[in-house]
């Protein structure tokens, strides 16, 4: 009966967050969508024709697992970190607090809609992608290892950002100052390869740089880090975020007054 009961939970919680950014698909799925079609035609074709070739593929090839993995980051994160302080801050996070759900499902049910939002605007942006592209899947367990093991980092981080958010204007300060920095500074754009050493040690500190370049050699073959570090540090990154998301509910930091 109780494990029933949680389960249920789960799927109730899971189903809410699916609906809320299926319903309003218009916002969710189609501006990712022309973003990235712009970052194609301006980065792709306008200026990596001037470009030519980088790791032995046209400029517009690979950029695009980048860019695909952007998508993926930016949409995985917004969809937890908005959800659950619209939660708060319309106060109905107090029923899933007074209910007998434990913590763990609540924070595993929020991930999960995340992670469904990055999958589903990564397809849509590599449906675009294609028209501008030549794109094949190098490796298929590795890419989708990769984005999946993205949209749950990155939803923890939504959740992170969510608890201690006390106005709207909190859930945008992390993504203008820190996450838009880090995707423009993790390889989406170039290789780390053409970088001074000194840059190229301080690039190895970013966590995107792993998530785009193991995307990128699960779709090219190619990359400018050891996959196997790829893997270890996307993991040690998100079970820290999930070990302090889930003591933070606990908690009650951010929920409880």
């Amino acid at each position: 009966m109780l494990n029933e009961r949680i389960w249920i939970a789960f799927c109730t919680i899971v189903i809410k967050e699916i609906t809320r950014f299926t319903r309003i698909w218009v916002q969710t799925l189609i501006p990712p969508a022309i973003s990235m079609a712009l970052y194609f035609v301006i980065f792709g074709s306008l200026i990596g024709s001037r470009i030519g070739m980088m790791d032995g593929f046209n400029y517009i090839d690979y950029i695009a697992p980048g860019i695909i993995m952007m998508s993926v980051i930016n949409n995985s994160y917004a969809n937890v970190v908005s959800s659950f302080f619209g939660a708060k801050f319309q106060n109905h996070i107090e029923e899933m607090l007074v209910a007998p759900i434990p913590n763990l499902v609540i924070l595993l049910g929020y991930i999960t809609g995340g992670v469904a939002r990055g999958f589903l605007v990564g397809i849509v942006v590599t449906i675009v992608a294609m028209f501008f592209t030549d794109l094949r899947i190098h490796d298929y367990f590795i890419t989708f290892s990769v984005v999946l093991l993205t949209s749950i980092l990155f939803s923890l981080g939504g959740m992170l950002n969510a608890v201690f958010a006390k106005k709207f204007d909190d859930i945008s300060i992390i993504p203008t100052f820190v996450l838009t920095p880090l995707i423009y500074l993790g390889g989406v754009f170039y290789s780390i390869d053409l970088l001074p050493e000194f840059w190229q040690d301080i690039s190895s500190v970013n966590p995107i740089l792993y998530m785009v370049n193991a995307f990128r050699y699960g779709m090219l073959g190619v990359s400018d880090i050891n996959i196997l570090t790829a893997f270890i540090m996307l993991s040690i990154f998100s079970v820290i975020l999930f070990i302090i998301c889930l003591q933070l509910l606990n908690k009650g930091v951010g929920i409880k007054s």
